[in-house]
């Protein structure tokens, strides 16, 4: 039916409905959303961050497998954003990311526990607040970000709502500039998946995992979401032009990257 529609209906009016349509669904979630007591206390923070890291750079590290070819090493003197399952390879490295971030319903129902004990700033997903206990001290909170699936744009301010384009990079490249970067650089964030299939899709992992760093990052038995590459681009493409008209800058050092949106840098020449 919806197919239907949008074949008879000229685009603009189909883009205008649907915008419409999402704001009116998200009028119920409002209240919580900016007067919870934890989302008040997310909002405090947030606003405490904002243009913290005015004029500095930081790295925004990804999951791609292609950070087996980076010599991480140099990152432990930087201002490091992880994202989801990053903290596999602390031990590895000796050392944590400056942020933590993740927005995906299975990471964080999943692996809650994991992420909760994670000692940096963790920005997480408002909707994922359902898998924390209601009684967790202030101290113990992550910083919840109010994110949707719908109403694509990019949030120079992330107290407000934050569209996810389709991956938690677009949010974490919305809370660089939150936080005033000047420059934003993308490791590992390789936009290339061996698994094929519908985009958004929930798979239940078969043995090891051949899309990220390491075989158990959704290994045997992990429940995930097959990538939606196109939506990722659009957010991209949306950060992109934010951080230009802001005269800022965002670009891609991923060893083998297939994204083109940003422009190219050699890892190795940034240090």
């Amino acid at each position: 039916m919806k197919q239907t529609l949008k074949k008879i209906i000229p685009d603009p009016l189909w883009k205008s409905t649907r915008t419409s349509y999402d704001s009116i669904k998200r009028i119920p979630e409002l209240p919580a959303a900016y007067f919870h007591p934890w989302r008040r206390e997310s909002i405090r923070r947030l606003a405490m961050l904002k243009d913290i890291h005015r004029s500095k750079r930081a790295f925004i590290i990804g999951n791609g497998p292609s950070l087996r070819q980076t010599e991480l090493s140099k990152l432990r003197d930087q201002i490091t954003f992880g994202m989801n399952r990053i903290y596999l390879l602390f031990p590895e490295l000796g050392f944590s990311t400056t942020y933590f971030a993740s927005i995906n319903d299975l990471v964080i129902e999943q692996f809650s526990n994991e992420i909760l004990a994670l000692p940096m700033p963790k920005f997480l997903a408002w909707r994922s607040r359902r898998h924390f206990p209601a009684n967790l001290p202030s101290a113990k909170l992550p910083t919840f970000i109010y994110t949707s699936y719908t109403g694509p744009h990019f949030s120079p301010d992330v107290r407000g709502r934050v569209w996810e384009g389709a991956t938690v990079t677009n949010v974490a490249l919305q809370l660089a500039f939150h936080m005033g970067f000047q420059q934003v650089i993308l490791i590992g964030v390789d936009h290339n998946f061996t698994s094929r299939g519908e985009a958004n899709k929930t798979v239940v992992s078969q043995g090891d995992d051949p899309n990220h760093f390491a075989p158990n990052y959704f290994g045997k038995g992990a429940k995930w979401q097959l990538p939606d590459l196109d939506t990722s681009e659009i957010g991209y493409t949306f950060a992109r032009e934010a951080y230009q008209k802001a005269g800022r800058e965002v670009l891609d050092a991923t060893v083998g990257g297939k994204l083109t949106i940003f422009p190219k840098v050699d890892y190795n020449s940034l240090f």
